[in-house]
């Protein structure tokens, strides 16, 4: 018996062909019959699409919902979106070993904190939580949750290093013989249990969060080069995905790891997806290296298979004061970030420091003056450092002054300039703005002294925005449909507070739609087969057999939506803090995973975070997955 047929949809089934006008039967949780007029009995639930779109449910293969699935599995943000599947343990950090408390070590609290962004007594209730010791404990703890989506955790380096050698000895000394060993034995564990691959990290703004190691890089960052390719050689053996982030500071380190890619030298290609390409606006030839990289480990001569992942969206992102998710890159920024959130004063004396102010001031102002090679390098969008310095590119979100608010930071410095020159006879619009500009150093010398009064006096209650990458939307498009990436770094879950991609899959949609049927197509291909396909995983097709992950998408509804509009904050109870999100309205309009309809019409069934949705996807090869198949 056919339980539900959807009707009439102009069918995309993620092959990446033409769509075609067809029904769509489900029963027993997966697809049973595509065609047209498919019969139905008197038990069929009969769904009308005409004029709609019917695809596979989405894919997300960059996130950090780890944290999240513990305290609401369902994962509402993500469903809302279309997305069925996403794959977690991303950048080395993860809950494969459970808490790996011992000798007083916080792993989870210390690993996630600064990196993702998380609020430290969310991490701390987590890791409570967390009563496994081993990668197939935390499958089976995951099958155990009402899941939403369905996910795939990788296995993450970070932890591997912290399960065999300890979080301090893993930053502070090279493994044993034998404590490489061990983690090889525990990778080849997870690979047999089904894990679609390995993360590591290389990023330089990824610290760790807890005395005494505030000063240290998570632990997969003092991995040797032969570490990783020892460890490599397992997911290569097995044909799972490592995922990578670079040393984007060392062009030689990365080209060295990432030629571990190659076929040629390692006699079978080592699936490699890296972390990413972007249009930085600081540093405009980034994007094309890592486009050049990936074209010449692809070729026939090296016999790689390397996609860098590609934002779907402008990279905007909400800072606290001097916080936010790339603020580590920069040393001085970063001993603000040392300090908990609520240490506002810590962060006044550090900030009120002479060497401090020196060592900020050098920093803000480089490139900006006179002439210099720094100088040169930042006219030709150069420079080393993703973070912009321009008070023109900040927009003020929140802070005490309630008429800054969606002004840059430039306009009132301009007239702060301005009531100075004047004796305050021009500048300030109201009383509360000239008592406020009374407080400043006479005269401002510069932007920096401006920036750094700001911090001083409101410290995280200064909230702006910024867009320092992917602000071209011809190069964004040619990013998202390059043969040399994969769309998809959303890093759901993560940066709560200053990020929100969920919504990354839609607009990928959103962008290809301009361009007829044929490359929204390509787009779905994109975001469902392609992905799928790469990590090795039951999911992104429409067709008999398959398991019923499907999408239902209003074109008109998302023609009308502009992405840049519908940003706001939301409460979350769950995490204790505020999470920006961005919601189109009426573009979704029904999510199915597994065979059961998650999201309809814009609200949540009744029965989705009470019973499972999705399910632990593991490698297509396992034999749990090939029972199923």
């Amino acid at each position: 018996m056919v339980d539900i047929i959807f009707r009439n949809s102009i069918l995309f089934d993620g092959s990446g062909s033409i769509p075609v006008v067809s029904d769509v039967a489900v029963t027993d949780g997966k697809i049973t019959a595509v065609g047209r007029n498919l019969k139905a009995t008197e038990e069929t639930a009969e769904i009308e699409c005409r004029g709609l779109w019917l695809m596979p449910g989405l894919l997300d293969i960059h996130t950090h919902l780890d944290l999240e699935v513990e305290l609401a599995p369902e994962l509402p943000e993500v469903v809302r979106h279309g997305t069925t599947t996403v794959v977690m343990s991303n950048c080395s950090i993860g809950m494969t070993y459970g808490h790996q408390r011992r000798n007083g070590e916080n792993p989870i609290v210390d690993c996630f904190a600064r990196v993702e962004n998380m609020p430290k007594s969310v991490l701390s209730r987590v890791a409570d939580m967390c009563v496994w010791s081993d990668s197939q404990g935390y499958l089976d703890h995951l099958e155990s949750l009402p899941l939403g989506p369905n996910v795939v955790p990788l296995i993450p380096h970070s932890m591997l290093r912290i399960e065999v050698m300890g979080l301090d000895e893993s930053v502070t000394r090279h493994p044993t013989r034998q404590e490489l060993a061990r983690m090889e034995q525990l990778l080849e564990a997870g690979m047999l249990q089904g894990y679609a691959g390995f993360s590591t990290d290389a990023l330089p703004f990824h610290f760790l969060a807890n005395n005494p190691n505030k000063k240290k890089k998570i632990p997969t960052q003092y991995a040797s080069f032969k570490e990783l390719r020892r460890l490599t050689n397992i997911v290569r053996r097995y044909g799972r995905v490592w995922q990578a982030t670079p040393p984007k500071d060392n062009i030689v380190a990365a080209v060295r790891s990432f030629m571990l890619t190659c076929g040629r030298l390692y006699h079978r290609p080592l699936k490699t997806t890296v972390l990413a390409a972007i249009d930085l606006q600081t540093n405009r030839s980034a994007m094309y290296l890592c486009l050049l990289l990936s074209s010449m480990l692809n070729s026939r001569i090296m016999k790689g298979m390397l996609r860098f992942q590609a934002l779907s969206s402008s990279f905007r992102i909400w800072s606290d004061g001097a916080i936010n998710p790339i603020a580590d890159e920069i040393p001085a920024f970063r001993a603000l970030n040392e300090l908990e959130l609520d240490d506002r004063q810590g962060r006044l004396q550090v900030m009120n420091d002479p060497d401090w102010v020196k060592s900020f001031r050098e920093m803000w102002l480089k490139g900006k003056n006179g002439w210099s090679l720094a100088r040169l390098r930042r006219r030709l969008r150069q420079e080393d450092i993703v973070l912009t310095r321009n008070l023109d590119d900040m927009i003020v979100s929140e802070c005490p002054l309630g008429n800054w608010v969606g002004e840059t930071l430039e306009t009132p410095y301009r007239r702060l300039l301005a009531s100075q020159a004047s004796h305050g006879q021009r500048g300030p619009v109201n009383q509360a703005e000239a008592v406020f500009f009374s407080g400043f150093p006479n005269p401002i010398t510069d932007d920096a002294t401006f920036f750094l009064h700001l911090l001083r006096e409101w410290d995280t209650d200064l909230r702006w925005e910024t867009t320092f990458a992917n602000r071209n939307s011809k190069t964004l498009r040619k990013l998202l449909f390059h043969d040399q990436t994969l769309p998809g770094f959303n890093d759901s879950g993560a940066h709560l507070a200053n990020i929100g991609f969920y919504d990354g899959n839609l607009r990928a949609l959103k962008i290809a739609q301009r361009e007829g049927l044929q490359q929204v197509s390509c787009a779905i291909h994109r975001l469902t087969a392609l992905p799928a396909e790469f990590f090795g995983i039951n999911a992104g097709r429409v067709r008999v057999g398959a398991q019923a992950d499907l999408c239902l998408i209003d074109p008109v509804a998302l023609a009308q939506w502009d992405p840049e509009s519908t940003y706001h904050f939301i409460y979350r109870n769950q995490f204790g803090c505020r999470q920006i999100v961005n919601r189109p309205v009426d573009v979704v309009k029904k999510v199915m995973i597994c065979g059961k309809i998650a999201w309809n019409e814009g609200g949540y069934s009744k029965e989705f975070g009470a019973s499972s949705y999705g399910r632990v996807l593991r490698a297509k090869d396992h034999p749990l997955e090939q029972e199923r198949f």
